[in-house]
């Protein structure tokens, strides 16, 4: 079996699969697919019908989905980052989701208003309460990290990767975190890994 072959640009959400498969350090192709016209390019097309970015080929196996392919790089591939146990499976399929759900719909709204709407016609009022609705999610994220360095525990592992991987943009929206101290401390953490200085160079 040949080597995977990810698909995807640093530039969007397929950093966090470019981040995943970096921490596992085997040797895999990247195709660089930015999400505009490469990705609805009928050869990728054929990849991932849904024209979207990342996806992963590994051999007969074909993933779209950075969590997915996440969590399946992990348990596949990556010794240090994949849990250990069915609780801590769970655990890290639940942190995943949650990331998607509690947290990404909310960011990106602050997202479109800040990088994609003009200074004339961007909703503050928007922002604002996108900002409003994270107080909650965050204060339960840090809760839960002021009782432990990782998600997980002592060591990172995907559910880390997962969830920081989606809050990279509120680190770029430049979001105010000054309430989470735990949480700041932890993103500083994941966002130093050297796997995701590698990522960002992959265009």
């Amino acid at each position: 079996m040949g080597k995977p072959v990810l698909y995807g640009s640093s530039q969007s959400r397929a950093i966090r699969s470019l981040w995943a498969i970096e921490e596992t350090g085997i040797d895999y192709d990247h195709v660089p697919t930015k999400y505009n016209e490469e990705s609805k390019a009928s050869d990728y097309i054929a990849v991932n019908p849904n024209g979207r970015i990342p996806a992963l080929v590994d051999g007969d196996l074909t993933l779209c989905e950075s969590m997915a392919i996440n969590l399946y790089l992990a348990r596949t591939y990556g010794s240090d980052i994949n849990t250990t146990n069915p609780a801590d499976e769970a655990r890290a399929q639940q942190w995943s989701v949650w990331g998607i759900s509690e947290i990404e719909p909310l960011q990106m709204r602050i997202v479109v208003q800040k990088f994609f709407v003009s200074d004339e016609d961007r909703n503050m009022k928007a922002i604002e309460g996108a900002e409003k609705g994270l107080k909650r999610p965050l204060t339960v994220l840090d809760q839960h990290l002021a009782n432990s360095r990782y998600l997980l525990g002592d060591s990172f592992t995907i559910a880390d990767l997962n969830l920081a991987g989606v809050m990279v943009l509120l680190k770029q929206t430049k979001t105010d975190l000054s309430a989470y101290a735990n949480v700041l401390r932890w993103m500083d953490e994941c966002y130093g890994r050297p796997a995701l200085a590698r990522a960002r160079e992959k265009d």
